[in-house]
């Protein structure tokens, strides 16, 4: 797994934005995604990915956790473009279960993924899934993204094929 560290904690305007946002979970035909009002802290965050992958070795570093889903499952930013802002780092997702996925190449990138009507979970998952788009989001994608609109599906493929190794990469920490 490509390892850096980001020392940027500042939360981005566009995330404030989206932790407003309430979430109709729909009894499961809607979004799972609680979304914070700010990061974890870097401890909150090493001792997450320490049980997780079940190596208390490991550092936290590399995540920017800003939600999860009602069983606790994590997304996150991902810091492994080297020199980038937070802003244009990958979006993983986590779940308690063991699932895992990249979400989005960056964060105006995943604003779209929402307004189409997935949540991270959602799209990691099933980005197949019927697009269920929210006007609302699309508002606030609109305000902050910088990269055109695309489909969730379109966002997702083409991140998943940038970070292939995402998956395997997590397997090799696990303990």
């Amino acid at each position: 797994m490509i390892e850096t560290t980001c020392e940027d904690r500042r939360f981005p305007d566009a995330l404030a934005d989206v932790a407003r946002v309430e979430f109709d979970y729909d009894d499961g035909d809607g979004v799972d995604f609680e979304p914070y009002d700010d990061f974890d802290s870097a401890e909150e965050t090493t001792d997450w990915i320490r049980h997780w992958t079940g190596d208390h070795e490991l550092d936290g570093g590399v995540f920017r956790v800003f939600g999860q889903d009602g069983a606790g499952g994590r997304v996150a930013l991902w810091c492994v473009r080297d020199g980038r802002s937070l802003a244009e780092q990958p979006l993983v997702f986590l779940g308690s279960e063991g699932e895992r996925g990249v979400v989005a190449g960056n964060l105006s990138d995943f604003l779209w993924v929402l307004a189409d009507g997935f949540g991270p979970m959602e799209a990691a998952l099933d980005p197949e899934d019927d697009p269920r788009p929210d006007a609302a989001l699309a508002e606030l994608a609109e305000r902050h993204a910088t990269t055109p609109r695309r489909t969730a599906r379109e966002i997702v493929t083409e991140a998943q094929a940038e970070f292939p190794t995402f998956s395997d990469d997590l397997d090799r920490l696990c303990r």
